[in-house]
């Protein structure tokens, strides 16, 4: 049977198995480590399956995009060396003098990638509160190509609508690309709402262990996917084997995990409710986030990712952050284990501090990466370090 089928099986199953069916020389369960660089071939230009370098193809590599085309429902998917690296081909898909609509409240490093790096290349960018279809509509140009939105957004944890953004960007002509990194394909598949492209840091929950780098694209348009395999292997940006593999190991348990980050996250959100300590709360799983029913519409838990302004000024935010046991000061996101940082200094501090204010990201604000810790222990940490900030 068809192990990578959506119809066939369901999630959880297709975390575990597909793309990996035991090794056909030994019966390995575990997918090898093809840690080579080229492959023997019978003849001039006659590679065996396709197999010919290793930067163009690994079995290792192979086996981890099929993991991943399946549990996002994409037809296809090609790996990449890290987030960033999937982010810089997505936009290598454009030429100088196209146009960019994306959210005003993006991770730090997209902001940078596309202002200090292909905005000197002759592309133009428009940033908008992509949660908002006026805007949306209004920053669109004859120019727009592409259309790009974080759902949970990256840090405030803002909610698109997917369809609504697919439909928006689709009336420009414009690609709609999702990064869906914070929401997983366990609990959102952007794919299923219109969109053309979704982008994984693998880094993240998809990995799940804070031990390895990785990227991914993935998409149902075959046209779209032969052009991104073309920059895969000519930029040259692709994961090695141990990388895949762990990020394999990772997808296994990435239901189990996504569950425990979920239902601790919002335990954790209703106790910053109403701390006395904390002036606002960001989690889409709260019935008073604005973005609360369209997540709940499209998403099928509110995941891991809290964030929170603490009432006070930037250092006592910076000391609430230094002052947590169980939750290390860490950049990062996505792992088993709890994670805290201060976005205006850390994860976000190349985007200047007017902008960053421009799109609603305080002085004051913290970002948690709830992980599978036991939920009580991680709301006692959080008060005692309120207290000590």
């Amino acid at each position: 049977m068809d192990l990578d089928n959506p119809a066939l099986f369901r999630f959880a199953s297709r975390a575990v198995h597909a793309g990996q069916p035991p090794d056909r020389s030994t019966g390995a369960l575990m997918t090898p480590i093809y840690q080579n660089s080229t492959y023997a071939q019978p003849a001039p230009a006659q590679a065996i399956d396709g197999y010919d370098y290793g930067r163009t193809k690994n079995p290792t590599r192979h086996a981890l995009e099929r993991n991943l085309a399946s549990l996002e429902e994409a037809r296809f998917c090609a790996a990449f060396s890290s987030g960033m690296a999937a982010i810089n081909t997505a936009v290598l898909l454009l030429k100088s003098g196209d146009h960019v609509v994306a959210g005003d409240d993006l991770y730090g490093g997209t902001w940078r990638l596309f202002e200090r790096v292909y905005r000197g290349f002759g592309l133009t960018f428009r940033f908008v509160d992509a949660t908002d279809p006026a805007a949306l509509k209004a920053a669109l140009s004859p120019a727009t190509k592409m259309v790009y939105v974080e759902t949970p957004s990256n840090p405030l944890l803002r909610i698109c609508d997917l369809e609504q953004v697919a439909a928006i960007a689709h009336s420009a002509g414009a690609l709609a690309v999702c990064d869906n990194t914070f929401a997983t394909p366990y609990l959102q598949q952007p794919l299923r709402h219109g969109f053309d492209l979704v982008i994984h840091s693998t880094t993240k929950y998809l990995g799940g262990h804070s031990d390895v780098i990785g990227g991914a694209l993935l998409t149902s348009q075959e046209a779209l996917h032969e052009r991104i395999r073309f920059l895969q292997n000519a930029v040259g940006a692709v994961p090695g084997p141990l990388d895949c593999f762990l990020v394999l190991r990772g997808t296994k348990t990435l239901h189990l995990r996504m569950e425990r980050h979920s239902a601790n996250a919002l335990q954790i959100a209703q106790f910053l409710e109403v701390h006395p300590d904390v002036a606002e709360v960001f989690y889409p799983g709260l019935s008073r986030h604005p973005g609360h029913a369209i997540a709940a519409r499209q998403m099928a838990a509110f995941g891991g990712m809290i964030s929170f302004v603490v009432r006070g000024d930037l250092e006592r935010a910076k000391r609430v952050a230094s002052s947590t046991s169980l939750f290390a000061l860490a950049e990062s996101l996505g792992g088993v284990e709890s994670l805290i940082e201060h976005p205006p200094s850390m994860t976000h501090a190349s985007i200047p501090r007017e902008l960053r204010l421009q799109a609603g990201l305080q002085d004051g604000l913290i970002r948690l990466s709830v992980g599978v810790e036991h939920a009580d222990d991680l709301v006692e940490d959080l008060r005692q370090a309120l207290a000590a900030g």
